[in-house]
């Protein structure tokens, strides 16, 4: 028995899923199953019972699967001592980030890292953010950035830097003229927003709403690049994060204006509780916390 079943079988524990064991590791559907027949003989015991309504620990392998779990952390705090004693920066990162994260704060960053650190594998998936949280419960990714940060006893949230909002609209729409104009004067406006269930766009309405702004939603968008291509075609008006629309506004398809007041929106990186950081995680959260 190695330790790669051992990580196999905890994957699969946790994600219910032999497609996503499979992504995790690496490897195929078949090879998740075998590793699955593998242990259950090593043992004597049945530990998963699956059917195609039901996936569920049996009694054994719950007992398996917390034994497994510690053998896992201790064997990943082995290997991330025995690196740092060799100032050894390697490995896989494994990043999930929301689409505006993950397009116009994060590329920088990961340049950076990978020139200082070209021995580190560093791979990165665009989600939205209940898909973050979710891959980073589920051992998908080893870390996630989202927007919002939101409390979670599974989860341990590492508050990175807040970036100030802009309104967003047409160079042609009579706001673009103004410098700076106050959230209640968009009272009535056409505004295009994210999705309901978005973070961003629960932060957003608790702004309007508190500055006595009723606007009208036309359309809502589940990333910021389509939220910017309707902005673009003067479909509405939208509050963004300022980094998001650099480039729009260097061409000139969409005009920013500055809100009067200290509005923005929170970022942050999120991993799960009592995982294991290995030294290059470590060294690329430290530059994240950097200034860009």
């Amino acid at each position: 028995m190695q330790i790669e079943s051992l990580k196999v079988y905890c994957d699969l524990a946790e994600t219910r899923s032999f497609t996503k064991a499979a992504q995790i590791n690496s490897v195929t559907q078949s090879a998740v199953s075998q590793t699955m027949s593998s242990l259950e003989r090593h043992f004597s015991s049945l530990l998963i019972e699956r059917s195609k309504k039901n996936f569920r620990l049996t009694a054994e392998g719950e007992v398996v699967y917390d034994f497994s779990k510690r053998i896992l952390q201790d064997y990943n705090a082995i290997r991330s001592k025995m690196q740092e004693l060799n100032n050894e920066i390697s490995g896989q990162i494994r990043i999930a980030a929301v689409y505006s994260i993950g397009l116009h704060d994060l590329p920088p960053y990961v340049k950076r890292f990978l020139k200082d650190h070209p021995d580190v594998n560093l791979h990165v998936e665009y989600r939205r953010e209940n898909q973050v949280h979710a891959d980073v419960l589920g051992n998908i990714v080893d870390l996630g950035l989202v927007a919002y940060p939101a409390r979670d006893s599974k989860l341990e949230v590492v508050h990175l830097r807040e970036d100030p909002l802009v309104l967003i609209c047409h160079p042609n729409n009579p706001l673009a003229r103004q410098k700076t104009i106050k959230l209640k004067s968009l009272d009535g406006q056409k505004f295009i927003g994210f999705e309901t269930d978005m973070p961003t766009r629960k932060a957003l309405d608790k702004l309007l709403k508190g500055q006595g702004a009723s606007v009208e939603l036309v359309m809502q968008f589940d990333n910021i690049e389509t939220l910017k291509r309707a902005v673009e075609i003067d479909s509405g008006i939208a509050i963004v994060p300022e980094a998001t629309v650099r480039q729009e506004i260097a061409n000139q398809s969409l005009a920013a204006v500055k809100l009067e007041g200290k509005y923005v929106r929170q970022l942050g990186l999120i991993y799960k509780k009592g995982k294991v950081l290995s030294p290059a995680m470590k060294k690329f959260i430290e530059l994240l916390k950097k200034a860009p």
